[in-house]
């Protein structure tokens, strides 16, 4: 990819900074977790989140390539084509993104972001505009792996988590609320899981900031075994559907 070999001489090592390096027991490469996306009662749309068995070197930084796809499926394919593509070069030990690339094609409407991240000089680049970022910026992708790693079960109901992130060139400080303990009925059994609320921007896509609930794995995998979101023309529900390559034993009921 042309992008990202751009990417990866424009990341200038003279301005040495030391990272932070983060404990990992949540997920290594080889992990792949198949989705069903429902369009109110229609299964609209089949998904993957996967991490590769690539390791892509960035100034000399060992990373984590995760790959998210989706593609519409039967009907809802004739009348509303979706193709998205999502990857996020992750540093290995810092869990902070490199690189980041969206393509999405959804019903017509396309986007291409190439974000080539510079955390020695704290800037991004995409499509020639250079962004300033704050300290361990994390992109769509990398922010919820970071989060993976944390001990999340052990914080107080109502904690609410920070994490800078850049979307669409700017940044913003995504929060996510803890909302407990709950069991969920997934096709593979019931599945002791923790309640999670980004808080999230008004006026784009949901009616209100608590529009969207997920459920992660109450253990050291924390996988997302279901999403619900109300949107402003309807509401979306994602269920795992296969999970392959975990690192731990899931906990069930």
């Amino acid at each position: 990819m042309l992008l990202m070999c751009i990417a990866l001489t424009e990341i200038s090592v003279k301005a040495q900074t030391s990272f932070r390096k983060v404990t990992n027991e949540a997920f290594r490469r080889g992990e792949k977790l198949g989705y069903r996306i429902h369009y109110g009662f229609i299964d609209a749309v089949n998904a993957a989140i996967e991490i590769t068995p690539e390791n892509k070197q960035f100034a000399g930084r060992n990373t984590l390539h995760v790959l998210g796809t989706g593609m519409s499926r039967g009907t809802f394919d004739f009348f509303f084509k979706v193709r998205d593509r999502y990857e996020s070069y992750i540093d290995e030990e810092a869990l902070i993104p490199w690189f980041f690339g969206r393509r999405i094609d959804e019903g017509g409407y396309k986007m291409a972001q190439d974000y080539a991240f510079n955390h020695f000089q704290k800037k991004v680049t995409n499509k020639g505009k250079t962004y300033d970022i704050w300290e361990n910026t994390q992109d769509m992708i990398s922010g919820f792996f970071l989060a993976r790693t944390m001990d999340l079960g052990s914080f107080p109901e109502g904690h609410i988590f920070s994490v800078p992130t850049i979307v669409d060139g700017e940044m913003y400080t995504l929060q996510i609320k803890f909302k407990g303990k709950e069991m969920v009925k997934t096709d593979f059994g019931q599945i002791r899981c923790l309640k999670f609320v980004p808080v999230l921007q008004k006026g784009r896509i949901f009616k209100k900031e608590e529009d969207l609930m997920v459920w992660l794995t109450d253990d050291k995998n924390h996988i997302p075994i279901r999403a619900k979101a109300d949107i402003l023309f309807g509401s979306i529900k994602v269920d795992l559907t296969s999970y392959q390559g975990l690192t731990n034993p899931i906990v069930w009921k």
